[in-house]
Order: structure tokens, then sequence, then C-alpha cells
């Protein structure tokens, strides 16, 4: 079976130390983590250091999916793995490049090949990204 990947790029007028401040800091993943669940609030707590676990917490603060850092290049590369509460595992990965003060984020969500009907899933999470990338921008550009 092939292998299915979300990925999705968006330019941001910022540079990629203010794009990497709107992806990890605490108080900024609940703007825009909230569309992963339709608006529900939530954000996600790590140090952001290889290895550290990557917990998304409800606001009630249980855990709702967890992970690990796998790879970590500050301002530059984030990669962390994701398990969700169906037991299925995946990794997402932040690539950032910064030319002339603007930032090109590229996202990578795999691989949704493994997991019974991966498809659906694949899409499903694209569809989630196609809203939360726009609001990651829309948040480094107002820094």
């Amino acid at each position: 079976m092939p292998k299915l990947f979300v990925e999705k790029k968006i330019e941001i007028n910022a540079p990629a130390s203010t794009v990497w401040d709107v992806l990890t800091s605490r108080e900024k993943t609940g703007e825009w983590a909230a569309e992963f669940l339709g608006g529900a609030e939530f954000h996600i707590e790590s140090e952001w250091k290889l290895g550290s676990p990557v917990l998304w917490k409800g606001q009630d603060g249980n855990v709702i999916v967890e992970g690990n850092v796998t790879a970590l290049e500050p301002k530059k590369l984030l990669r962390f793995t994701v398990f969700d509460v169906r037991g299925e595992k995946d990794g997402i990965t932040y690539e950032l490049t910064e030319h002339t003060g603007k930032t090109t984020l590229q996202l990578l969500q795999s691989d949704f090949s493994a997991m019974e009907e991966g498809e659906k899933y694949r899409r499903l999470s694209a569809e989630v990204w196609y809203r939360v990338l726009p609001k990651v921008k829309e948040m480094a550009e107002k820094e």
C-alpha cells in the first residue's frame, strides 16, 4: 500500500523566530490548536527538547494526544510523534525556511497508510490543516 501523507506549505510575512514562537508557545498553541477540535479549547505543552513529551491537553487538563519530540533544530525544524486516543501513531514535521523576512512553513504529517481507513483519516487531517495553517499565519503576522 502506498504511504499516505498530508503535505502543506504556507508563506508567512514574519521571521522564522516569530513563526516558531506561535507554533511552540503554550499560550499561542491554544489559539490555533482549537481548530483541531472544531473550536474546543485545548493547547499543546512541551519543553520542545529532543525526546521531551508533547502533550495535547484539553481545557480540563486531561491529555488528549501525546507524543515525543524526535527531531529539533530551533526556528528551522520540529518533528514529533503523535499517539491519539485510538492508539494510532503518526508524526508531524514543521520545517521553517526564512528568506528576506518571510518564512515558508512546510508541514508534513505521516503516515496514514498503516491505519484502518487511512485515506479517510488523511483527508480529514488535511481539512484540519487547511484551517490551522492560515490561523498560524494570521497570528505570526500580527506579532
